[in-house]
C-alpha cells in the first residue's frame, strides 16, 4: 500500500463572510500516532480538520498530499461530533460505504458484522440506527469509517457528548485502529483524553496553530502562555 502522507500545508487560509475563521497554517503531517488538536472554543478546530479532509475549501494556500488528491480522498475518513445516522439498519448503516463503492450487498453484509462486533453493536445488527443511544450512535460512525480501513481518520470531538463509560469505549475502538496502522488526527476539548491518547498536539488559538510539540513535552511544559493557561484549566480568549 503506497501511503497518502506526508501531508503538507502552507500558508492554508479558511475565510468566511471577509473574515478570517483559520489559517495561514502551516503544517506537516506524517508517520503513524495520533496527534490531537486542542484549543479553546473558536480557535478554529472543527474548521481546520473539515479543511484538510477537503470538506471546506481554503481561501490561500496550499495543501498537498503524498499521493494524487482523488486517491488520498478514497484512503481517509471523518467522524463528526454529532453522528450522521441513515434511514436504515446498523447493518445497513455500516456497509452503506461498501455498497456505495460497488461491493456486493452480501459481502458489505458481512464485513459490516465484522466490524459491528469489533465495536460493541453485534447484538444490534437489525435494529434501526435511530433509535441506538448516542453512544451507540458515535459506535456505529466509527466503525462506518473503519470499515473502508483508511489510512487517516479525522474526528471531530467524537466523545464529547458521551459520559465516561462510552468515552472509554470509544477510545478503545481508536486505540485498537492505530495499533492497526490507522493515522489519527482528532480534535478534543477534553485534557484527561488528550493525555491519555495523543502522540503530538497541535494547540490551535485564534485560528492558527500557536504551538505544536510531542505530547510529553507539551503536557510537561507548554512554550506558550495561552497553552499554559488551556492545560491549567483557565480561561483562554
Amino acid at each position: 500500500m503506497v501511503t497518502i502522507l506526508p501531508l503538507d500545508v502552507r500558508g492554508a487560509t479558511v475565510r468566511r463572510r471577509g473574515r478570517t475563521i483559520v489559517g495561514p497554517v502551516d503544517l506537516t503531517l506524517d508517520g503513524t500516532g495520533v496527534t490531537i488538536v486542542m484549543g479553546p472554543n473558536g480557535a478554529g478546530k472543527t474548521t481546520l480538520l473539515r479543511m484538510l479532509h477537503g470538506l471546506v475549501r481554503q481561501r490561500g494556500g496550499s495543501i498537498d498530499w503524498a499521493r494524487p488528491l482523488a486517491e488520498a480522498q478514497a484512503a481517509q475518513a471523518f467522524v463528526f461530533q454529532t453522528p450522521v445516522v441513515l434511514r436504515r439498519s446498523v447493518r445497513d448503516n455500516i456497509a452503506f460505504p461498501l455498497m456505495l463503492g460497488g461491493l456486493a450487498r452480501t459481502q458489505a453484509r458481512e464485513r459490516a458484522e465484522f466490524w459491528a462486533d469489533r465495536v460493541g453493536l453485534a447484538g444490534a445488527l437489525k435494529q434501526q440506527a435511530m433509535d441506538l443511544s448516542g453512544g451507540e450512535k458515535q459506535k456505529l460512525a466509527l466503525a462506518r469509517a473503519l470499515i473502508r480501513e483508511p489510512q487517516l481518520l479525522f474526528l471531530d470531538e467524537p466523545t464529547a457528548n458521551l459520559d465516561g463509560r462510552s468515552m472509554r469505549e470509544i477510545e478503545g475502538i481508536l486505540a485498537q485502529a492505530q495499533a492497526d496502522g490507522t493515522r489519527i488526527v482528532m480534535a478534543t476539548h477534553n485534557i484527561g483524553q488528550a493525555r491519555r491518547m495523543a502522540s503530538d498536539v497541535i494547540f490551535l488559538y485564534r485560528g492558527r496553530v500557536h504551538e505544536r510539540n510531542q505530547a510529553s513535552a507539551f503536557f510537561a511544559g507548554p512554550e506558550t502562555g495561552e497553552a499554559a493557561a488551556f492545560i491549567k484549566g483557565d480561561i483562554v480568549e
